[in-house]
């Protein structure tokens, strides 16, 4: 049984039919491709489904879980949640065993399928040269043949002819033999044609097309064999994930028959038991005296009338309090009228130097941020400056892991010369030290930084009473809330929001012009720049390191320091740049221990 002799005739048909099975294979590709898509989407809503019904930390199921029928309930989960994980393991099987091996086939199918069709139509075609080639053949013999017949008898026709020259029937005798020789030329060469043709034809029913379609059932019976392995694999995917799925199944029974109904009794009666004892009977009632009804002392008839529950006193506050401002706890004052209060700080003097910081701080705004971070409040400035420490000491770190391998690879140089020359590492050793020390420079410099704010900040009461020390003892509210914004950044980056009570609001006043024509403060110390510091934002100054200057003001907290290098040139640094030196004896000077 072979297609080559059985089908010489249907290569047409032949052709539509391998067609039809890369169709076949495609559509089974297809299938199985859809079947994977399903097992996910099933695998995933069994996990969602898991999830749902897990129990939440923190919340009250978790304490519904100690009963064993909860904890069945919670190996059920988890066992479906396996079972899922198996379903995904169906799927990528079969993308990976059917869909990659079977599309890579089909490609290949489809190459084969059309380099055997292509050589039949390559043979068709030579075969119908050849045809063409002897119908030419016939055609120039028969009319040869038909024109030496003509010349014969036109030649036969002139010599009986005797009005005729002896010329003109030489003439035509010629032309007879012409073609007569013509004809045979042509019968010669067409029985050379058809002897070829029926070599060819015998060579093409017998030899190409038998080897061809026989190479395209070949390739059909292939085809047919790979799909037939494919469901064989399909069927064994979902055989390997059997036993696997019958341990979850046998996990979900397992957790089943560990249920205890007398354990779950038991701890029903240890979350609601009361120890109340029973109320006792119900004595005879004699309508002629009181009744009298016996009850056990601990019977819940006694404890409901025992004591009511208090009155919750709440509700929302009328004014919103801002984070970090501590709500008055003192007995509440009788407010005075506006106009007393209004007279009373247009009479009081605030210091100068609030407005002064005031100023400073609104001209700072829009500058720069400062690098010891000292434009924020002092708890963001802790952190931020814990930061810069930890990340500089991390840099410290991998900087000294990189000079231990470069001094232990320049060891192996020193001990085995032929691996590398030990000096060609001293360059990158000196440059990996001059980082080290570099990054431990920065980092004293955050961590001096750090230690100054870290000082400061667990005072906090120390500075409400500095604060309470930069005004007179009659100064307003108002004058209060600027005290506040001295104790903030010299950028003005940290105020406090004003109170939702009742504030004068004072005109604003050209105070700038009365702060100028006022005498120089006096110099209470010196002080020493560690660092250099470019004063660009308005109200600072600009120092060089290892320049001394005089101290005008100290910190009040906020971390600037006002210095004067001459009586025309003064302005605020940070603190933390320079060493203060203050005079004992300077009025208003703080001795530092």
């Amino acid at each position: 049984m072979s297609w080559g002799t059985e089908l010489w005739d249907q290569f047409d048909n032949l052709e539509k039919h391998t067609q039809w099975g890369i169709d076949i294979l495609e559509k089974y590709i297809k299938f199985v491709k859809e079947r994977t898509e399903i097992e996910l989407s099933y695998a995933k809503q069994l996990r969602n489904l898991s999830k749902k019904y897990q129990p939440k930390k923190n919340s009250k199921e978790e304490e519904e879980y100690r009963y064993t029928a909860c904890q069945a309930f919670l190996s059920t989960l988890n066992e479906m949640n396996d079972y899922a994980g198996q379903h995904e393991v169906i799927s990528e099987n079969l993308t990976s065993k059917i869909i990659a091996g079977l599309a890579r086939y089909v490609q290949e199918l489809k190459q084969e399928r059309k380099s055997h069709f292509h050589d039949g139509r390559k043979a068709q075609q030579h075969i119908e040269t050849c045809w063409k080639q002897l119908e030419s053949s016939k055609r120039r013999f028969e009319r040869d043949c038909k024109e030496a017949d003509r010349a014969q008898q036109y030649f036969e026709k002139m010599d009986a002819d005797i009005n005729v020259t002896k010329a003109d029937v030489e003439k035509a005798r010629q032309q007879a033999q012409l073609r007569h020789q013509m004809a045979e030329d042509s019968k010669a060469d067409y029985s050379s044609i058809l002897q070829k043709f029926n070599h060819e034809q015998r060579e093409y029913y017998y030899t190409h097309i038998p080897t061809i379609f026989q190479q395209i059932q070949e390739m059909e019976e292939r085809r047919i064999v790979r799909l037939g392995e494919s469901m064989k694999t399909y069927a064994e995917v979902d055989r390997q994930v059997t036993p696997i799925i019958g341990k979850c199944l046998d996990g979900i029974v397992k957790a089943a028959e560990a249920i205890d109904q007398k354990n779950d009794s038991q701890l029903v009666i240890e979350a609601y038991k009361s120890g109340f004892e029973p109320p006792g009977d119900i004595e005879f009632e004699d309508y002629t005296q009181p009744m009298k009804r016996t009850v056990s002392e601990n019977s819940l008839s006694n404890s409901r009338g025992e004591g009511k529950a208090e009155p919750k006193f709440g509700g929302k506050a009328k004014g919103k309090l801002w984070p970090f401002i501590k709500k008055n706890k003192s007995p509440k004052q009788p407010k005075e009228p506006l106009s007393h209060r209004f007279n009373e700080f247009m009479t009081s003097k605030p210091k100068i130097h609030c407005f002064r910081s005031l100023k400073r701080g609104l001209s700072l705004k829009l500058g720069s941020t400062p690098e010891d971070f000292s434009n924020l409040p002092p708890e963001q400035r802790r952190k931020k400056l814990q930061q810069k420490v930890d990340e500089l000491n991390k840099d410290i770190q991998k900087e000294v892991d990189q000079r231990d391998a470069i001094t232990k690879m320049k060891d192996v140089y020193l001990k085995n010369p032929q691996m590398g020359d030990p000096a060609s590492l001293d360059h990158k050793l000196a440059e990996v030290n001059q980082n080290i020390e570099k990054l431990r420079l920065e980092a004293q410099k955050f961590e001096a930084w750090l230690a100054e704010v870290e000082g400061r900040l667990p005072a906090r009461g120390e500075q409400a009473r500095r604060q309470s020390g930069l005004y007179d003892a009659q100064s307003t509210p108002t004058v209060n809330n600027c005290a506040q914004a001295r104790e903030s950044s010299p950028d003005g980056s940290y105020t406090e929001e004003q109170s939702q009570e009742s504030e004068v609001k004072v005109p604003a006043l050209d105070f700038d012009d009365e702060f100028d024509d006022e005498e120089p403060l006096p110099a209470i110390g010196t002080c020493k720049a560690l660092y250099t510091f470019d004063g660009q934002n308005e109200g600072t100054i600009s120092v060089v390191e290892g320049e001394t200057l005089y101290v005008i003001e100290e910190d009040k907290g906020d971390g600037w320091t006002r210095i004067r290098r001459s009586e025309d040139e003064e302005g605020y640094v940070p603190t933390s740049y320079v060493e203060v030196y203050l005079d004992k004896n300077a009025k208003g000077a703080k001795t530092y221990i």
